[in-house]
C-alpha cells in the first residue's frame, strides 16, 4: 500500500477550489511513492458548500473516473494536512488505494446488511466486514442504538467517524460499485438522513485512537440511584449535594453556583471500563455528557444520557492543555505500534527528520488518515488557526490526512463528545 493522494483548498467558487484539489492529487499520483491507481475517495466539505455538494460530487466523479467509490459528509469545519478551514467555503478529499474485495461503501438506502451481498462487477464471494468508518446525520432517532447495532454487525465491532454538523442541511456522499450501491436505484450519492461510510475487510489494517478533551475536577465515584438521566445519589449521598461540593459552590450564591455547574460536565464510564487513568486523566471510555438541569426537590442531577446505578462518573471541565498534551499521546502511541523493531538507515533517516523535512515518507507505514474532532475543538480551542491539525503534524509526523470537525464523535460502539478519533491506515 502506498501514500494516498490527498488535496484540499478553499475559494469562494467551488469550482475553482475542486480544480485546486484536483491538480493536487494528480500530481502527486505521478510521484512514485503515491498510489497511482486509487480505488476510494473520501471527500468533505464545509457547511458553506451544502447548496453545491451534488455538483462537487459529479464533477469530482467525472474528473476522476477512476474512482467508483465514494464516501464523506459535511462539517462546520474539515481538517487536512496541518490545515483547518472553518467560515469558509473549502472541501478536502483523499484517494485511497485499496483491494476492490475489501471495502464497501453503504447507506441509509444501501445499509450494511446488503453490504455483505457480493459486489457487482467484483469477486463472486460474500464479503465480511471488521470495521468501518461512519458517518452519521446527528438528527436520526435512536441513534446510539443505530450505532451499536452497526458495531454488532463487524467482526472487531470498531467503529470509527462522527456526526455530520453544520448550520443548515448536513448530508452526507455514498456511491459505490461503479456509480451505483447495490439497492440504491437511482439515487445520486448524495442522502440526508441515517448513517453512510465504509466497511472494511480483515486485509484494510487500521490503527486508531481516541483522545479526550476534559480535564477531571473531581474524583471518579460510582453512581449509586439513577432515574433515566436524572442522577439521584453518588456515593450513597444526594447528586446535587455532591456536585456542589466539588465546584466548592453553594445555592445560597446562586450566580455563582450558576456559572460554576455550566462550565461543568460529567463524565461516564461503565464498572470495569477505562475510566480515569492512574495519571489523573480521562480514559479512552469515558463518555462528556452535559449537565441540563438540577432538581432541587430530589436533589438531583439530570444530564444528556441514560445512567445506570454501578456507573461510574468524574465531574469534568474542558481543557485545552489537557487536550493538547492527550492527542500528543495518541499520535506517539501510534507512531510507536507502527516503527518496525529493526531500521534500515533510510528508514531511521525518515522518522527523524525535523518538522521541516517531515513530508509523507513510506517508511513511517501510514499510507493515510482520517480525523474526526468536535466541532468545539480545533484552532478556536487551541488558540491559534489550524492549531489542532498542527498539533498532529508535530506529533504524527506529516500524513495525508482528511477529516471534519464533527457534531459527536464515534469510536467503537460509542458516541463521544469533546473528543478526536484518530485513525490511521497502515501500509506493510
Amino acid at each position: 500500500m502506498k501514500l494516498f493522494p490527498s488535496g484540499h483548498a478553499t475559494h469562494p467558487q467551488w469550482r475553482t477550489a475542486a480544480g485546486l484539489v484536483l491538480a493536487q492529487l494528480r500530481a502527486q499520483m505521478t510521484q512514485p511513492d503515491y498510489a497511482s491507481a486509487p480505488t476510494l475517495g473520501l471527500l468533505y466539505i464545509t457547511d458553506l458548500l451544502v447548496p453545491d455538494a451534488q455538483e462537487i460530487l459529479d464533477f469530482l466523479s467525472a474528473e476522476l473516473p477512476e474512482i467508483t467509490d465514494w464516501s464523506g459528509t459535511v462539517g462546520i469545519g474539515i481538517a487536512a494536512n496541518n490545515a483547518e478551514y472553518f467560515d469558509e467555503p473549502a472541501l478536502a478529499v483523499m484517494l485511497c488505494e485499496l483491494p476492490s474485495d475489501q471495502f464497501r461503501v453503504f447507506s441509509g438506502v444501501a445499509p450494511l446488511g446488503n453490504a455483505d451481498m457480493p459486489r457487482a462487477g467484483g469477486p463472486n464471494q460474500n464479503f465480511q466486514a471488521y470495521t468501518a468508518l461512519v458517518h452519521a446525520d446527528p438528527a436520526t432517532h435512536d441513534l446510539p442504538d443505530l450505532i451499536g447495532d452497526l458495531s454488532a454487525r463487524t467482526e472487531t465491532g470498531y467503529l470509527f467517524g462522527g456526526l455530520s454538523s453544520g448550520r443548515g442541511p448536513t448530508p452526507q456522499f455514498a456511491i459505490g460499485g461503479n456509480g451505483n450501491i447495490s439497492g440504491q436505484g437511482a439515487a445520486s450519492g448524495v442522502f440526508s438522513g441515517g448513517l453512510s461510510g465504509v466497511v472494511f475487510g480483515q486485509g484494510v489494517r487500521l490503527v486508531s485512537r481516541v483522545t479526550q478533551g476534559c480535564q477531571p475536577v473531581s474524583p471518579e465515584r460510582q453512581i449509586t440511584e439513577a432515574d433515566g438521566n436524572l442522577l439521584l445519589t453518588i456515593d450513597g449521598e444526594p447528586a446535587l449535594d455532591v456536585l456542589l461540593a466539588d465546584l466548592r459552590v453553594s445555592l445560597d450564591e446562586p450566580q455563582q453556583a450558576i456559572e460554576a455547574v455550566r462550565a461543568t460536565l460529567v463524565g461516564l464510564s461503565s464498572p470495569g471500563s477505562d475510566g480515569l487513568r492512574r495519571t489523573g486523566d480521562l480514559g479512552a471510555d469515558v463518555l462528556v455528557r452535559h449537565i441540563i438541569g438540577l432538581d432541587p426537590t430530589r436533589r438531583g442531577i439530570a444530564i444528556a444520557d441514560q445512567a445506570e446505578a454501578g456507573m461510574r462518573m468524574t465531574f469534568v471541565r474542558r481543557n485545552a492543555q489537557t487536550a493538547r498534551a492527550d492527542l500528543m499521546r495518541i499520535c506517539a502511541e501510534i507512531r510507536e505500534e507502527l516503527e518496525p523493531e529493526e531500521q534500515t538507515l533510510e528508514v531511521a533517516s525518515a522518522l527523524a527528520a525535523g518538522e521541516a523535512e517531515a513530508s509523507p515518507h513510506p517508511a513511517r507505514r501510514m499510507a493515510g488518515a482520517v480525523y474526526v474532532s468536535c466541532s468545539g475543538r480545533g484552532g478556536p480551542h487551541f488558540g491559534a488557526p489550524g492549531a489542532e491539525m498542527q498539533i498532529v503534524r508535530h506529533a504524527l509526523g506529516d500524513v495525508p490526512l482528511v477529516g471534519f470537525f464533527a457534531a459527536g464523535e464515534i469510536a467503537r460502539h460509542h458516541l463521544y463528545g469533546y473528543t478526536g478519533v484518530l485513525t490511521v491506515f497502515v501500509s506493510d
